[in-house]
């Protein structure tokens, strides 16, 4: 994909919008036939299609998705593409993906992220500390966005911080669609190899954490290749999708005063403003790719057996059928229901963790820097990047 000019259509924006194109189809068809850097899909856009979609595991299979091999990716063998599988919870369907979440979901409850609060809070405080001593101008992706979020699922999973850099690297070109199949292919080996260690030192010696937590109560249950899988996922998804809406949502309050200021200024106005800006931001572009294991019918349209579908969220997030005048951004409403988080069994698993950290982080640096703005008119875009949001954010104070 070296040298394309554009990213598939369900990844365009035109900054923190669909582009008009999407939003027309919503509008007229509701699904269509488009190419992706996967192959043909059908590109679904409506928030009650989504919906259907993303909730009936039994007529539209993830599992079923990672039989065909995108252009450009190495053959592989049935037991390497088991074990690049084991443990990723976005790869299976009931009743196996059940398993491996029914294991995971006791540590990502609202009751047991609270504990978390108060060492969030202080991460939140440290990298505010130092933005602070430095003076401005600073990068608020680079020193605020993404150390945050990256240091709360390292100690969550039990990963060492000092390791950081590597795994940010790595998933950077993981996710950036612009690069070649193989240099990803080799990325994820890479990945795959640290977290391998990772694990092999863990079930040496279980600590506290997460993956040590996994170790001691269901060792008998799940394989090594699978808490490899488990692992690699959490990292991914813990530090990549919250920081990009760190960075992205507080350029979206910087460019809306009247909103900052509730945020900065109303603790009750925070909770409301975090899903309205999940909603009308949509980082992730689309949902758990999805392949019909039937003939379906979709907004009309007749869709065969063994076809690829593919949810375009921030489309869906901005349906009129979800909210009123859903293309402006209001932290007062809240838009609870919304499909940020995907829908169905595979609903973001870390949802809560996510809520919290932006729940405390967003006001924080609000009220710490009063006078936040951008240093630059210039705003620079992810576009190729499976979660969408900001290259860098430089600001002033």
């Amino acid at each position: 994909m070296t040298g394309t000019t554009a990213p598939p259509i369900h990844m365009q924006r035109d900054e923190f919008d669909p582009v008009p194109e999407v939003a027309a189809l919503r509008e007229t068809e509701g699904v269509r036939r488009v190419d992706t850097t996967f192959g043909p899909a059908w590109m679904v856009t409506r928030f009650a299609d989504i919906r259907e979609v993303l909730g009936d595991a039994a007529r539209f299979s993830t599992a079923r998705r990672l039989v065909f091999r995108p252009a450009g990716a190495p053959e592989l063998s049935a037991e390497e593409i088991a074990e690049l599988r084991a443990g990723n919870l976005l790869a299976f369907d009931p009743p196996e993906h059940t398993r491996l979440r029914k294991m995971l979901t006791p540590e990502f409850t609202l009751r047991r992220m609270r504990r978390l609060e108060p060492r969030i809070r202080e991460i939140v405080d440290e990298h505010l500390d130092a933005m602070e001593r430095t003076g401005p101008p600073a990068d608020l992706v680079a020193d605020f966005a993404l150390p945050v979020p990256s240091l709360v699922i390292c100690e969550l999973l039990g990963v060492p911080y000092s390791d950081r850099e590597g795994f940010q690297a790595r998933t950077g070109r993981l996710l950036d669609l612009s690069l070649p199949m193989d240099e990803r292919m080799e990325v994820q080996r890479e990945s795959r190899d640290y977290m391998a260690e990772l694990v092999a030192r863990t079930q040496a010696d279980p600590g506290e954490e997460l993956l040590g937590m996994l170790v001691r109560k269901h060792g008998d249950q799940v394989s090594t290749d699978e808490l490899i899988g488990i692992a690699g996922l959490l990292l991914i998804a813990g530090h990549e999708t919250t920081s990009n809406m760190l960075g992205l949502g507080t350029l979206a309050l910087l460019r809306h005063p009247d909103q900052l200021a509730l945020v900065r200024d109303d603790a009750a106005a925070v909770g409301p403003a975090v899903e309205e800006l999940l909603r009308w931001l949509s980082i992730v572009h689309s949902g758990t790719t999805k392949t019909t294991t039937t003939e379906v019918e979709i907004a009309g349209q007749v869709i065969p057996e063994g076809e690829t579908i593919l949810c375009a969220l921030p489309a869906g997030n901005r349906d009129p059928g979800l909210v009123e005048d859903p293309d402006r951004l209001d932290v007062r409403r809240g838009a609870i229901g919304h499909v940020a988080f995907g829908h169905g069994v595979h609903h973001c698993l870390g949802a809560p963790l996510a809520r919290m950290e932006m729940q405390i982080a967003f006001p924080a640096l609000l009220r710490r820097f009063p006078d936040l703005a951008p240093a630059s008119d210039e705003a620079r875009f992810r576009s190729f990047h499976v979660v969408y949001g900001m290259e860098t954010l430089p600001v002033t104070w």
